[in-house]
């Protein structure tokens, strides 16, 4: 991981790291870890987007090992960093292409303002460089700000970008996608969804259409079903995820913005929760500020280390 991401990654936690702080301040004057202080810690915890379940199991584990013992703040923090790595130490999944799929079909899906569209063109731009041939599918019809930013990176990356008139049908135009990424043998076909879940039923049949379709030409598609959330939102990106996972078969999950938020600890709370792969975090604009979720790094860097 390069040394300008951690940088960004550390200076990005740097609000959710404060907020941690902040919570665990009335533990660390305690001193001695008893029952009021493994109360007030759950409750830092808590406050600090890690979520019920998380906290629960964070103070077991220091009632276990620590109970009853004289604590400084910095072994609350190694001990806090080691709880919460191990958490997300089984999620942390890179993203594998599947290199006898031609294309490795990737379906896209979030809700507006998450980042899906440029979390596509990162991963194009990135693949591109890698020698890789992806096609992009601008499939959030219904917004054209959503089909000129795909059409910017499809510029920037060489990748083509297949659209349609405003309001096409998404399903139709994965299809077309799907059969022109065939003939041309492309790598990957990275399929851009809308996300209005103001109206949820016809999200769920437009992204079941979709993945109906696809299947018409390969049963096995799509190969990978990526939902994007946005650190910002906290604790909704939980019902988020549980939205979602009730449309389509979610396989992984993008967290962005997370150099904008007090809230990382939703990805600590995500993992307990849902135990989905969290294959990459995005701290800024650059194709360079998405990268591989490390759960260590990114442990130490949430509480401060």
């Amino acid at each position: 991981m390069a040394l300008g991401f951690l940088s960004r990654l550390k200076d990005g936690l740097q609000r959710s790291t404060q907020k941690l702080s902040d919570n665990l301040s009335s533990v660390v004057t305690r001193r001695r870890l008893d029952d009021a202080a493994l109360d007030a810690l759950e409750e830092a915890l808590i406050a600090s987007d890690l979520g019920t379940k998380v906290a629960a199991r964070v103070i077991a584990a220091f009632r276990r090992s620590r109970f009853g013992r004289d604590i400084t703040d910095a072994e609350i923090r190694d001990a806090l960093a080691a709880e919460i790595a191990a958490i997300l130490a089984p999620i942390a999944q890179p993203l594998r292409l599947d290199p006898a799929r031609h294309p490795h079909v990737i379906l896209v899906a979030g809700v507006n303002g998450t980042g899906k569209t440029t979390t596509i063109g990162k991963f194009a731009q990135m693949w591109a460089g890698q020698g890789l041939r992806p096609v992009l599918v601008a499939g959030d019809t219904f917004r054209a700000a959503a089909v000129e930013q795909l059409q910017i990176w499809g510029n920037r990356t060489g990748a083509p970008v297949i659209a349609g008139p405003a309001n096409t049908d998404a399903a139709g135009l994965a299809f077309d996608a799907l059969t022109r990424a065939r003939a041309d043998a492309a790598d990957i076909l990275l399929i851009d969804t809308a996300g209005r879940l103001h109206n949820k039923s016809a999200l769920m049949q437009e992204l079941q259409k979709i993945i109906r379709v696809l299947r018409k030409q390969d049963p096995s598609a799509p190969h990978s079903v990526l939902l994007v959330l946005d650190a910002t939102t906290g604790q909704n990106a939980i019902e988020q995820v549980r939205v979602f996972k009730e449309m389509v078969d979610v396989t992984g999950l993008i967290v962005t913005k997370l150099d904008g938020s007090a809230r990382g600890g939703i990805v600590v709370a995500l993992a307990e929760e849902f135990a989905l792969p969290v294959h990459a975090v995005g701290v800024g604009e650059q194709a360079e500020d998405l990268r591989p979720f490390d759960a260590m790094v990114f442990a130490r860097g949430l509480v401060g280390i």
